[in-house]
């Protein structure tokens, strides 16, 4: 099957998705396909198509701290208020152990939650650290806070730090934090997300083509002023860039890139499963298969993030590889289905897996990308390792065949 056959079962035979691309290679080569469409108009998905990429901002993120830290312009040993003082609550915590989510990261109130930005800024200062446990690691507050970081590190606002150390360098010319009104009609859209949780049926519309998706983002971003866990839009082809720029080593040492893939998060629990394997800003290989982001054919070094709008970009300096998969997984589709007490996601129609469309009460039906996240290993990755003539890589005590 070839990478565009592969996409049809996304964007044609399941409507998880109104559009995809996937994207693999090395650092002087790629291969990829394209196919849907970008908004509800039906225009075809083309190389132009600009991505919100959602949480793939927080590579960015982290590629500039450390890219700093090589500099010699920033400490990650030091606490995050050496650089940005108005974390009052993380006097005590260092930028390293923000960089890695080895602590958890809590506000008072959600700042998506507050009336203006203003209120979200100030409920953001007040962040302060606490015990992952056994719970969930990930988290937008980390990166959220490490913008500031950058700033007070380089003396200047976050965006022009990214433009100057990464997209310049690698002729990234069509990655932006706040799009030009000229090209927006180029943006896919996000807008009319379905949501069920519990007994609220959701629908959010009115996001605008160039606008985040992300509700922090979109009540935080001001222009340039973007923010570091979401909020950057980028083309397939600047974000090829990225991927065969960092295996080229042209933003930071294969050294630090290597050092990213360090777990920092992962352990067993007492009842034999497993915590989140993160590292610096990124997720790394995970002992079972099923609750990883890196792929099957990657290694252990690799790193990996997703977006929620339906991205997913990994890198393995070990193997000199790459995989890129963007798209929407929003726009018109059903992105989250909690189910009732005692209900599941065969009760709403819908297939275990959560393919399938959903009666909604305007009497319109909406297709479901509800499990997109557990499709990508079977319809995607599998092709993908057969395009780049790989075999699965077997880590020392995985739990995957």
């Amino acid at each position: 099957m070839t990478l565009y056959e592969a996409l049809g079962y996304f964007t044609e035979e399941t409507r998880i998705m109104p559009c995809l691309s996937v994207t693999c290679g090395m650092a002087g080569e790629e291969t990829h396909a394209l196919r849907g469409v970008i908004n509800e108009q039906g225009v075809p998905l083309t190389e132009d198509a600009l991505f919100d990429l959602a949480s793939l901002t927080k590579l960015l993120t982290a590629l500039t701290v450390l890219s700093l830290h090589e500099e010699g312009r920033l400490d990650l040993s030091a606490p995050v208020t050496r650089y940005a003082p108005e974390f009052i609550h993380l006097s005590e915590v260092t930028v390293d152990q923000v960089l890695g989510f080895e602590v958890g990261l809590v506000t008072p109130e959600r700042v998506d939650a507050q009336p203006d930005r203003e209120r979200g800024l100030q409920v953001l200062r007040e962040a302060a650290p606490r015990d992952n446990g056994d719970g969930r690691a990930y988290s937008d507050m980390h990166s959220m806070v490490l913008k500031y970081v950058i700033e007070g590190a380089a003396a200047e606002g976050s965006f022009a730090v990214i433009r100057s150390r990464i997209l310049r360098p690698l002729g990234m010319t069509e990655t932006f934090a706040h799009v030009p009104q000229a090209l927006r009609h180029r943006c896919v859209s996000c807008d009319r997300e379905h949501r069920i949780e519990g007994e609220k049926w959701l629908l959010r519309e009115g996001v605008a083509p160039g606008t985040p998706h992300d509700p922090k983002a979109r009540l935080l971003c001001r222009g340039e002023d973007v923010c570091g866990h979401a909020g950057l839009f980028a083309t397939r082809r600047d974000m090829v860039r990225l991927c065969q720029g960092l295996l080229k080593e042209q933003v930071i040492s294969r050294k630090t890139l290597l050092g990213m893939s360090r777990n920092r998060t992962g352990r067993r629990r007492a009842d034999g499963s497993w915590t989140q394997f993160l590292g610096s800003q990124c997720y790394v290989k995970h002992p079972c298969q099923y609750h990883s982001e890196i792929p099957v054919y990657m290694s252990d070094r690799a790193i990996g993030l997703s977006g929620f709008t339906g991205h997913h970009l990994a890198v393995d300096a070990e193997r000199g590889i790459f995989t890129l998969f963007l798209g929407s997984r929003v726009m018109n589709r059903l992105t989250v289905l909690i189910p009732e007490k005692g209900r599941s996601l065969m009760d709403y129609g819908l297939r275990p897996d959560g393919v399938g469309t959903i009666p909604w009460p305007d009497g319109s039906r909406i297709a479901s990308s509800v499990q997109y996240v557990h499709q990508k290993d079977e319809h995607l990755h599998r092709v993908v390792m057969a395009t780049m003539g790989l075999a699965p890589w077997r880590s020392p005590g995985s739990e995957w065949p």
